[in-house]
């Protein structure tokens, strides 16, 4: 029986390489503000979902104020809310680069969304970022009914450390008593820090993150802080009981994949109901690229399909 061999997806292969010619080198290379302002630049495609409200609110948090944006695809009724968390390596990112993406999340599901622009490291060193994810999750929850939010449907969801910030919520929620989630979205989470995993040598080189992308942006996070604690990576959590259902999401050809798909099997082992999928010839971040790759927007289809199922048939855990 013949092998798999891991290949891009026709439109996956062309991205990468304009991508790879627009950045030159790698990240380190390129150096964080660069890198930041490259991603904050990208044009917003023009065929970004309308929403009935946009609404931009602050609420205090450990460092002054924390911007959250909330996306309404209907009005005049309550909703299930998703708390999103942006991608980004906590070093870069922001409501403005991650809008796209933070609408598609709304159109597909039909939640309303509150997208929060969380500190970034190395300004505001760990555990800042996850301080403000559970800050923001926290108001949703308290303010649900003056929010439109349907206080027993508030999902959390991220990609890439957004993926990681949503993951320690529902840890930190579970240990803290803090709000009944009742669904976490990790799509492509850095949940480990594993840097031998075989995804990581198997994918060193590839173009949308590369193991030296992975070593820096890691670098720079920890920029003024001490080693991470046990409850700064999920990785790490002794116990995985009592968390909400899990929709897990990576690419085949994503460095991080290993780390998401040994975070689900412990998930499961933990009796918590876990859905992971694979999607072939993608790497990472594919799903915040789904105005250009047909599999992200399968896979953000798939989702939401997920959750909607949860919602209208939903389960004590």
């Amino acid at each position: 029986m013949s092998q798999h061999v891991p290949t891009p997806d026709p439109d996956a292969a062309a991205l990468y390489e304009l991508r790879r010619g627009q950045r030159g080198g790698g990240m380190r290379e390129t150096g964080l503000q660069a890198v930041r302002a490259g991603l904050e630049a990208l044009p917003h495609p023009d065929s970004v979902p309308e929403m009935a409200m946009v609404e931009d609110r602050d609420i205090a948090c450990a460092h002054g104020v924390l911007p959250i944006r909330v996306y309404s695809p209907t009005v005049g009724t309550e909703l299930p809310a998703i708390v999103y968390f942006h991608g980004g390596g906590m070093v870069m990112g922001s409501n403005h680069s991650f809008e796209p993406f933070a609408r598609a999340i709304a159109q597909y599901t039909g939640h309303r969304v509150f997208a929060v622009d969380y500190h970034l490291a190395p300004e505001h060193p760990p555990p800042g970022q996850i301080d403000d994810a559970y800050a923001a999750t926290e108001w949703v929850a308290a303010h649900a009914s003056e929010l439109g939010v349907l206080p027993d449907r508030i999902t959390v969801a991220g990609d890439s450390a957004g993926g990681t910030l949503a993951a320690l919520v529902a840890l930190r929620a579970r240990d803290l008593g803090g709000p009944r989630l009742f669904c976490q979205i990790l799509m492509y989470g850095g949940l480990d820090r594993d840097m031998a995993a075989d995804s990581v040598l198997a994918f060193a080189d590839a173009p949308g993150l590369s193991r030296d992308d992975l070593s820096y942006l890691h670098e720079l996070a920890r920029t003024g802080a001490p080693e991470p604690r046990p409850d700064e990576i999920p990785a790490y959590a002794a116990d995985l009981t009592g968390l909400p259902p899990a929709i897990i999401a990576v690419g085949e050809m994503d460095p991080v994949r290993d780390w998401s798909e040994r975070y689900a099997a412990r998930l499961r082992n933990a009796g918590v109901q876990t859905t992971l999928t694979r999607y072939p010839g993608v790497g990472h971040g594919f799903l915040m690229q789904l105005y250009h790759l047909a599999r992200g927007r399968q896979a953000l289809a798939e989702i939401a399909g997920l959750l909607r199922a949860k919602v209208a048939h939903p389960l004590p855990w």
